[in-house]
């Protein structure tokens, strides 16, 4: 239960630092941090919660790293379940959290989009849903080889939180214009729970693109990398 109560809270801070900084910041007048301050956002999230609850669950805060990490076969498949249910329950109080801080500004308007993944008319930059999908694989799969590689035993100790963080800023920078980036289920539902609508009906490619993309990525560094 330790595990899974961090997990929550892991994936809580990710979802609002994140999509908080994108939220309440990205735009502020004046001084809003656009998409350099919203990509760093993400990878802070996750580079300070990796120092903080690595330890305890694996700091995975991710569907796809889960699932992906068991492809990999660093994972026990029978904790898959608990893992997920509380990285999606975690995202969820964190929107409601977003949500709430939110709606108390002047002008705030869920239907703009709350940070929430999207393709075609709902695409930052209006890219198609075969993009969006291909973008979404491509980057989950990355992500996941540079967490494998980063948390191998032959890889320099006491680092990984720093690879994991950076790599997941870099994801940002280039996949933002395209989806808004997701790479993570639990990421996309938190938010898109909130807007309802589009978000709901898009969310399924969140899902799906985010999997396989780990899955290929588990793969892909098991065949560099086993001896």
């Amino acid at each position: 239960m330790k595990k899974y109560g961090a997990e929550f809270l892991g994936t809580f801070w990710l979802v609002l630092g994140g999509c908080g900084s994108a939220v309440l910041a990205a735009a502020f007048p004046g001084l809003g941090i656009g998409l350099l301050g919203v990509s760093l956002a993400f990878g802070l999230t996750v580079l300070t919660m990796a120092y903080a609850i690595g330890h305890i669950s694996g700091c995975h805060l991710n569907p796809a790293v889960s699932i992906g990490l068991w492809a990999g076969g660093r994972f026990p498949g029978g904790q898959l379940l608990p893992y997920i249910v509380a990285q999606v329950a975690g995202a969820v109080a964190a929107g409601a959290v977003l949500y709430t801080i939110a709606s108390g500004g002047p002008g705030f308007d869920v239907a703009k989009g709350f940070a929430s993944n999207g393709f075609g008319a709902h695409s930052p930059g209006g890219y198609s849903m075969t993009a969006a999908l291909v973008c979404e694989v491509i980057m989950t799969a990355m992500f996941l080889i540079v967490i494998l590689g980063a948390t191998d035993q032959r890889a320099p100790a006491g680092f990984a939180p720093i690879a994991i963080g950076l790599g997941l800023t870099l994801i940002h920078l280039i996949s933002i214009p395209v989806t808004n980036t997701s790479v993570n289920p639990a990421r996309s539902t938190g938010v898109a729970l909130f807007v309802g609508g589009w978000a709901i009906e898009q969310l399924w490619l969140f899902w799906l693109a985010p999997i396989v993309g780990a899955v290929i990525g588990a793969a892909a560094y098991k065949l560099i990398a086993e001896k």
